[in-house]
């Protein structure tokens, strides 16, 4: 087979076939298929898409690239949660522990930033010390130990994907529901999961910013976690605006902690519970999902939940000090505030603009080997729906980069909108989509 003419097949919208799949994939990881034909592989795949059938058969090579993980030893029923992306969305930080606390096994394979989007990877190394590199026996050996384990992708565990994904961030190719969901699911079905609760969102600062574009990609990530055997259950939820305050790897850390000691701020809380609830439910520890929601707020109000992160970062050498004393974290050279432009409602904030702003001040990566500053970020003071007035205070931002203070200041102050008349709410979490469909979310 020829790379060229398989390119250009995806090009022209005709259907792979496996081994012609197959022949891309292992060359790739071979390091036979050089870089930049894959470059062009996914930018034809971008544009054409690929059948239920290729996107099936894409997610089980990308799988098989590598090793899939066997936790048959460790009791219980393991479940797992993954988000499409979004904009301080700090949701596996505090939720992976209270699960845990549930009595649920949590084994958690996570990736980076993509795109405008932050990565749970990178809040974890923001805290000094922590290690998401550890071998798959480790891994074993930790999750046995805590019930939870929060790592990143080993060169075992689809070595595709791990390749592929950050060509996507610097590629413009992420917003692809094939791509999303091969990725995805390759990486789930790899870390030896035995359910698996999807955070698809929806709005401004997801990549899918449409309902029915959101609903799409929860309708094949289901599908494919159903097709290999294990329960999958997706929720759409809103992603107008960011989620919490923080936006940024160490700040958003900092508020993870504040919700696992129950003062998170609500929208935060509200999501953490839900997809906790889920997750709890799945694995076999509550009935139904509003039972595990009452487990997991149980946990978090007994301590239980904060014991349980804090057991994880010092089993993955990460210093605690700096999450019970975050003022002890060097802080960044450069702090601006941001003020409300005149009297009235916040009545909207570009969740998109303000993740773009994130990367621009360093907090995110425009090539494959950028290093990223854990202390870069913005710091939200007002939401949707607040009153403000005038020349208010309404966000900060951190930086190390003098040269960037002037344009990003004027890029942040324009993600607020403000309007004299209050705007109204939205849910948080729209929908739920399983085997049976999509059905409105009721708690």
């Amino acid at each position: 087979m020829n790379v060229v003419e398989l390119i250009r097949k995806k090009r022209n919208g005709e259907i792979l076939a496996s081994d012609e799949m197959k022949f891309i994939i292992d060359g790739y990881v071979q390091g036979i298929v050089p870089e930049y034909q894959i470059a062009a592989f996914l930018m034809a795949t971008y544009f054409r898409g690929m059948t239920t059938e290729e996107t099936a058969e894409f997610t089980r090579l990308m799988l098989h690239s590598g090793d899939v993980i066997d936790l048959s030893s460790i009791a219980g029923t393991k479940v797992d949660k993954h988000s499409t992306g979004g904009v301080g969305d700090k949701i596996s930080l505090p939720l992976a522990p209270i699960v845990a606390a549930c009595g649920v096994p949590v084994p958690m394979i996570s990736g980076r930033g993509l795109g405008h989007t932050g990565g749970t990877l990178d809040k974890l190394e923001a805290i000094p010390g922590f290690s998401t590199n550890i071998s798959i026996e480790e891994y074993k050996k930790v999750i046995a130990e805590i019930g939870l384990v929060m790592i990143g992708q080993t060169k075992e565990i689809a070595p595709a994907d791990k390749k592929m994904y950050a060509l996507r961030d610097v590629t413009s190719t992420v917003e692809c529901i094939p791509l999303i969901a091969g990725s995805i699911m390759s990486k789930k079905l790899a870390e030896g999961i035995d359910a698996l609760v999807l955070d698809v969102k929806t709005g401004r600062g997801a990549f899918m910013q449409t309902y029915e574009q959101s609903v799409e990609l929860a309708r094949a990530l289901v599908g494919i976690g159903t097709s290999f055997g294990k329960e999958t259950i997706g929720f759409i939820t809103d992603m107008n605006q960011p989620l919490g305050y923080a936006i940024g790897n160490w700040i958003e850390t900092v508020e993870s902690v504040d919700c696992l000691r129950g003062n998170g701020p609500s929208d935060v809380m509200e999501l953490t519970y839900v997809l906790g609830g889920a997750m709890v439910m799945l694995g076999r520890k509550a009935s139904s999902i509003s039972e595990g929601i009452d487990r997991c707020k149980e946990v978090v109000a007994n301590g239980k939940a904060f014991e349980k992160f804090m057991a994880l970062v010092e089993r993955q050498g990460g210093e605690t000090k700096y999450l019970l004393h975050p003022e002890l974290y060097p802080r960044s050279a450069f702090q601006r505030k941001i003020t409300a432009s005149d009297d009235g409602f916040i009545s909207s904030i570009d969740s998109l603009e303000l993740g773009l702003s994130v990367i621009t001040l360093g907090g995110g990566r425009t090539k494959v080997d950028d290093i990223i500053d854990p202390r870069a970020g913005i710091l939200l003071k007002k939401k949707a729906g607040d009153l403000v007035k005038r020349g208010e205070v309404i966000a900060e931002y951190f930086t190390e980069k003098s040269d960037i203070v002037d344009s990003v200041h004027s890029r942040i102050a324009g993600a607020f909108s403000i309007d004299v008349s209050k705007p109204k709410t939205s849910p948080l979490v729209i929908s739920v989509v399983d085997k049976n469909g999509v059905t409105p979310f009721h708690y």
